[in-house]
């Protein structure tokens, strides 16, 4: 039943359906028209409060509960819903595995339209907690304010400055984070003594919407061999504020592999143009992996969870069947890590990626570990990977593609066509993008294996690995 008020709509004692996608949940209205709600698990039954009406459904919060889901778990993160980083934290693990190999599975079905084998089980992660190796964080001289501490009416809480993550969908809002259950410390003792230090000090966090202030970004890296990055990024040039700030945090946290900055006073965050200096350590950290040694340094990608990385690199590998005697390509390869990580399987690999910066880490991570059967090549993807560099570097056996969340440009999956490997391991992480790759190669390639593997414990996120065989 619905009533109206304030010119927004309340559908009473809705049971909660689904899963849906982007971490909210799916309901009907009595009248069939969807609801998605955030911070909900299917099997709660809740009073809701739509927020916005669209041609064919709203979205909405819940104003109340009736009944609770026997999936419902108590959030450890007192952060949780207003951050919106793990907005499944409140789901049994089980259940979160279960609407992750759900998704793929519909995506594959419904966009693919292809015939697909039985699935092998999703791999879940061993650690659902402090499994991340990289954070960022966010300065704001203007904290965000949760419905609690706005009712308190205390006005000095909105002048105490921030530093934590960006509310969703609000640009210019940070939410303060006293501890953020992702990243394993000393990320949270590093965060939390840089903002007093700062704030003892009276160095001035960033306001974005004006385009002021000091402090304006925080980068955590760690490595599974326990090296740690600190990367801080300030809107201006300010020397002896700037090396105050790095001086304590050199002597307060000792173990800092790599401690870097940067000046950065365009419009955006985004460090990959930017002139990163060095100041204390060296200017990468090493991540290990089946005694392999891989470079990071602070522009490079590297898979967020090091423990499923290695799990999900395994799957690879085991999909592609090597004996020693193929030519593998590795599409978007990155730093090179699973080209390398395959290499002593295989005859030779190619590497493709189309950032300069990946590459030359792929090249230096090969010459580390002492492989000489890797080689890697620059370039954007549809204009590199077409005849003459097939002619060049040999007919491929085995295709390894991991690309971006968009998928594959439409001139990529016609080249991989034309060539005709006998198998193509298909690593996404977007299954929807994914599904339709496979359907403009369903013709020529049948699936013969999928397997989830889920990297964000927490969240809706989840990574798929498919082999392709030739029809």
């Amino acid at each position: 039943m619905g009533r109206k008020q304030t010119n927004k709509v309340i559908f009473e004692n809705i049971t909660v359906l689904d899963a849906g996608a982007k971490g909210v949940s799916v309901a009907k209205a009595p009248e069939g028209q969807v609801i998605f709600i955030p911070n909900v698990v299917p099997g709660d039954v809740v009073d809701v409060q739509t927020l916005k009406k669209r041609k064919s459904y709203f979205e909405g919060k819940a104003i109340k509960f009736h009944a609770y889901s026997e999936n419902r778990i108590e959030p450890v993160c007192q952060h949780f819903g207003a951050c919106g980083g793990c907005k499944w934290q409140n789901m049994k693990y089980e259940q979160q595995l279960f609407y992750k190999n759900q998704e793929v599975y519909n995506n594959l079905k419904r966009i693919g339209k292809i015939e697909l084998p039985d699935f092998e089980p999703i791999l879940g992660s061993e650690k659902q907690f402090f499994y991340r190796n990289k954070m960022e964080f966010g300065f704001s001289d203007t904290r965000w304010l949760n419905e609690k501490e706005i009712q308190s009416e205390d006005q000095s809480l909105s002048k105490k400055p921030a530093l934590g993550f960006h509310i969703p969908r609000m640009w210019d809002k940070i939410l303060d984070i006293e501890k953020c259950h992702l990243q394993e410390d000393p990320s949270n003792a590093i965060r939390n003594a840089i903002r007093q230090f700062a704030t003892d000090n009276d160095m001035p966090f960033f306001n974005a919407r004006n385009h002021e202030g000091l402090l304006r970004t925080l980068m955590i890296r760690t490595a599974s061999t326990g090296e740690i990055m600190v990367l801080l990024q300030f809107f201006k040039e300010d020397k002896k504020q700037r090396e105050l700030l790095l001086d304590y945090i050199n002597t307060t946290f000792s173990q800092i592999t790599s401690l870097q900055y940067v000046i950065n006073g365009k419009a955006n965050d985004t460090l990959y143009d930017q002139d990163i200096k060095l100041y204390k350590g060296r200017d990468y950290i090493l991540e290990e992996m089946e005694g392999l040694q891989f470079s990071i340094n602070a522009k490079s990608f590297y898979q967020t969870n090091s423990d499923q990385a290695y799990e999900l690199y395994k799957i690879t590998r085991e999909f592609a069947g090597l004996t020693g005697n193929e030519v593998v390509y590795d599409l978007y390869t990155g730093t090179g890590t699973i080209a390398q990580f395959v290499s002593k399987k295989a005859k030779k690999v190619i590497g493709v990626e189309a950032v300069p910066e990946a590459i030359a880490d792929a090249k230096e991570n090969a010459k580390r570990n002492s492989i000489t059967n890797c080689e890697f090549y620059v370039g954007d993807m549809k204009n590199v990977f077409n005849d003459d560099f097939i002619a060049q570097h040999g007919q491929p056996d085995v295709v390894i593609t991991d690309p971006p969340r968009d998928g594959m440009h439409k001139d990529v999956v016609e080249q991989l066509l034309k060539i005709g490997a006998a198998k193509i391991v298909y690593v996404s992480c977007n299954s929807a993008t994914q599904a339709r790759d496979l359907a403009l190669m369903d013709e020529h390639y049948k699936v013969t294996r999928v397997r989830p593997v889920d990297m964000f414990p927490q969240t809706h996120h989840v990574e798929n690995v498919v082999l392709l065989e030739k029809r």
